[in-house]
């Protein structure tokens, strides 16, 4: 599954690697279980939520059948 980011200051939804994802959690909760906190987002965003941490938001990339 593709996971995109956007911070609240930009409008462009970007596809994010994972070790970039476990970076900007870290940036976004410290320490407090980044592994834990991405499982969580990784089940959320399947049933087509949109997930914010801190100033950070998380959604699954959707597939364009263009």
């Amino acid at each position: 599954m593709k996971i995109e980011t956007r911070y609240g200051y930009e409008k462009i939804w970007r596809e994010t690697r994972e070790e970039d994802l476990l970076k900007i959690i870290v940036e976004e909760v410290g320490d407090a279980d980044p592994q834990g906190t991405l499982l969580y987002i990784r089940e959320s965003i399947v049933k087509g939520k949109t997930i914010t941490v801190g100033s950070c938001k998380f959604r699954k990339k959707e597939v364009s059948n263009a």
